[in-house]
């Protein structure tokens, strides 16, 4: 079954597919499109389909950060594209797209790289396999004919790409809350849990609420990435367990105060790309330059979604508790007052002492 392509849910299905390693029609137009695959999910006959359809326009599109990764020279374009040689088969693909293969595999190349400027829809593919979680990297073809005709043929799903440009922000805007409970913690019994759900039904983002804050003046608040590996299992090589405690014990101290639990981990990149990124740290890479070579932003995240949750919770006006200035800069643009900024730090260990060193020097954390 194919999707008209212009909806939000396209795009969520389109994920999907995406994920489980289904091509999907990218449309721009009817006579402007391409059908691109997850380089991640890719298999060598799923590789091959693409080449018969495609042909000479068979691209692998990489983001401009990995492609300098692997040395190959920038373009001027956010995405590079390679166009898929006879050679290139699918261990090469996913070698190319996997930075964790780098150091196994130091020479490869030159690379033959197309001059011209990324197209809509080769774009819209590296967004929609960050959208997925997966590495940013897609094989992409151009058939001939139409879009709707080509997907009907092939079973394949429609997604606009002005669809997939807007979904992370429509997502943000459309966020309800759909589930409130009294949570007694540790640190703090008077509390409770609001749950937000998007309206296309994915991941949820969760307001811890302390006490019983007034709407009428700045109230405490932090944005706290999700982290399963510092949070849950406290893990000693970042300190992310150590501030969602701590702030919650400061809120509670304070009488109030609103956490905002936000399902970004790893920056952004989703858990697997951050256990990536955590081999290439093991390699000697720092924190920015392992989200860069993996091909990511060095911090994906945006803050739509936690500007929306205080706006439903009733918030306009918040002391941040962060040593981050990105996150005030971010609240700010997104309509929140931001009055003042708490410092929120802790000691380093000798596991995250060089973490913490290159959150200081590389992104500009008041540490």
């Amino acid at each position: 079954m194919t999707e008209a392509g212009d909806s939000q849910l396209s795009v969520d299905r389109a994920i999907a597919d995406f994920r489980r390693g289904v091509p999907v029609v990218l449309r721009q137009a009817e006579d402007t499109w391409a059908v691109a695959l997850a380089a991640e999910q890719a298999t060598a006959d799923s590789l091959d389909r693409l080449r018969q359809w495609g042909g000479a326009t068979t691209v692998l599109a990489l983001t401009d950060s990995r492609g300098r990764a692997l040395h190959i020279k920038p373009t001027g374009h956010p995405v590079i594209l390679l166009p898929l040689a006879d050679n290139m088969d699918i261990s090469i693909v996913q070698t190319l797209a996997d930075a964790t293969t780098d150091l196994a595999q130091p020479m490869r190349g030159p690379f033959q790289r197309a001059r011209r400027a990324p197209s809509d829809a080769e774009l819209a593919a590296i967004e929609l396999a960050k959208a997925a979680r997966l590495l940013p990297s897609a094989v992409l073809a151009t058939p001939d004919g139409e879009a709707a005709a080509f997907a009907a043929r092939q079973g394949l799903l429609v997604a606009a790409v002005a669809a997939v440009a807007a979904f992370e922000d429509r997502a943000a805007q459309s966020l309800r809350p759909v589930a409130d409970a009294p949570v007694p913690l540790a640190e703090a019994e008077n509390s409770r849990i609001v749950a937000f759900r998007p309206a296309d039904g994915g991941i949820e983002h969760l307001a811890i609420i302390v006490g019983d804050p007034d709407r009428h003046h700045p109230v405490l608040t932090r944005l706290h990435s999700e982290c399963f590996t510092g949070d849950l299992l406290g893990s000693l090589k970042c300190d992310c367990g150590q501030q969602l405690r701590a702030a919650v014990a400061v809120m509670a101290g304070e009488g109030a105060g609103v956490l905002l639990y936000l399902a970004q981990e790893g920056r952004g990149i989703g858990l697997m790309n951050k256990l990536r990124a955590y081999r290439l740290q093991a390699d000697g890479f720092d924190t920015v330059d392992a989200n860069l070579r993996l091909g990511f932003d060095a911090d994906e995240r945006v803050f739509r979604p936690a500007a929306e949750m205080l706006r439903h919770l009733g918030f306009a006006q918040v002391r941040l508790l962060t040593n981050n200035p990105d996150k005030v800069a971010g609240l700010r643009a997104c309509g929140i007052e931001v009055t003042e900024r708490v410092a929120h730090s802790f000691p380093a260990n000798a596991h995250n002492e060089f973490y913490l060193q290159t959150k200081k020097d590389r992104s500009g954390h008041l540490l």
